[in-house]
């Protein structure tokens, strides 16, 4: 796929989850289309995988329709999914939507109604016991990826999602990445706080809620689209130990 059409998007999600069982609930209207929550029918440990929160990063929605595509999220997990956090920012193609703020700040504060309401229906939901993030990075050459973790620091899993990855991608090399220092190559283990208190992080947010653990995986948008997809696969997998 070598472009990305949102509206259509939305709808081959909305078709094939609701054939795997999923509830779909629409959390907001934007000039761009509906911001959609699915809720699965698995009754085991909470999970919750969100995508698109940045409008001019595909690969993570994309992904997350062929994980759902492939029976990932048909493992008892009780999920939750978000495929498409900022509709106005995805048709446009922009990081921010369509009245310039990043979502993925505005946690805390919800200025913005998509995350007024998207937060809201997060606190509805059991906190997640794993939450999966997909995203892009413009500046980056390599895979990399943020780790919070509230629970047991477990080296190897990081080292699995690197792993997994490295067919794709080799881990960023550089030893700080967006000012933050690596742990490894391309392991960024991020306290459980906000890098600017009052601009939450979707990530922040759902750690403050009690998640114990979420990855935020980051790949190189310089790179071919299919490429990326494929990382984000073998990443997301390798996290939920698959």
């Amino acid at each position: 796929m070598s472009a990305f059409d949102p509206a259509a998007f939305l709808r081959e999600f909305r078709r094939e989850a609701e054939g795997r069982g999923f509830s779909c609930e629409t959390l907001l209207e934007t000039e761009a289309g509906p911001l959609l929550g699915f809720v699965g029918p698995g009754k085991g440990e909470p999970a919750y995988l969100s995508a698109g929160i940045h409008g001019d990063e595909p690969a993570g929605p994309l992904a997350a329709l062929e994980l759902l595509k492939s029976g990932t999220f048909d493992d008892g997990r009780a999920w939750s999914l978000c495929p498409a956090v900022n509709p106005t920012g995805l048709v446009a193609g922009t990081r921010d939507n369509a009245e310039g703020f990043d979502l993925n700040r505005d946690y805390l504060l919800r200025v913005t109604p998509e995350v007024r309401t998207h937060a809201a229906w997060l606190e509805r939901r059991p906190t997640p016991a794993r939450f999966l993030s997909l995203h892009e990075d413009w500046e980056s050459t390599g895979f990399y990826f943020y780790e919070i973790n509230l629970a047991d620091d477990r080296p190897g899993r990081a080292e699995a999602i690197l792993g997994a990855v490295r067919p794709h991608f080799p881990p960023e090399p550089n030893a700080v990445i967006d000012d933050h220092e690596v742990r490894e190559p391309g392991w960024i283990y991020h306290e459980a706080r906000a890098d600017f208190p009052d601009h939450w992080p979707e990530a922040i947010f759902l750690a403050e809620r009690g998640c114990p653990i979420s990855f935020t995986f980051e790949t190189p948008s310089s790179a071919p689209l299919a490429d990326r997809i494929e990382a984000h696969l073998a990443a997301t997998r390798a996290a939920l130990g698959e």
